[in-house]
């Protein structure tokens, strides 16, 4: 079954010059490996599409229960140098938590 991301985890997101930063949290401990598998690089690139125009990065954070992702290119420039509206990447860890990903009947339980 497919299962939106704000369901098992909440984000944080800020700049840092001309790349946005995003905490992904499990909400359970035992959500982290579900997070850890299904929310890779590749896919949070697709996920925001033309948005990013450099590489994203992750980086795993497993006492934590959290992944970081580095969206290189996302901020037009940085929050100086920016006309975005978002020139700080605020809304991305709200755009991440929108992200659907598979999960198996029972090992969430979302309601």
């Amino acid at each position: 079954m497919k299962v939106q991301l704000v369901k098992i985890a909440h984000a944080r997101s800020g700049d840092k010059g001309d790349t946005a930063n995003v905490g992904l949290i499990a909400l359970r401990a035992e959500y982290y490996p579900i997070l850890a598998r299904e929310v890779t690089a590749e896919r949070v690139k697709e996920h925001f599409g033309e948005m990013v125009k450099g590489d994203v990065e992750r980086f795993e954070l497993p006492n934590l229960g959290a992944l970081n992702f580095l969206l290189h290119g996302s901020l037009g420039g940085g929050g100086t140098l920016s006309l975005m509206t978002d020139a700080q990447g605020k809304t991305f860890s709200t755009g991440l938590l929108r992200m659907e990903i598979e999960v198996a009947d029972g090992e969430v339980s979302v309601g």
